[in-house]
């Protein structure tokens, strides 16, 4: 059986929630995530299409995701 981790790699993004408050609205309306917020830490969940949409419109809009 595959390591959770594994598919938590590809459905979710942790970044700190200050990086992408200034797009945060734009981002949620623009596609169908979740955003849970905890201790300065955002994790934005969503498919794994969906994910690879948002790595890019973060990189477009200067928010480094590790």
């Amino acid at each position: 059986m595959a390591d959770a981790s594994t598919f938590r790699d590809s459905t979710e993004i942790v970044v700190p929630c200050s990086s992408f408050a200034d797009v945060r609205d734009e981002l949620e309306a623009e596609f169908t995530v979740t955003v849970f917020p905890a201790d300065g830490v955002c994790r934005i969940i969503a498919s794994p299409v969906e994910i690879q949409a948002v790595e890019q419109f973060l990189a477009r809009h200067g928010v480094r995701v590790p």
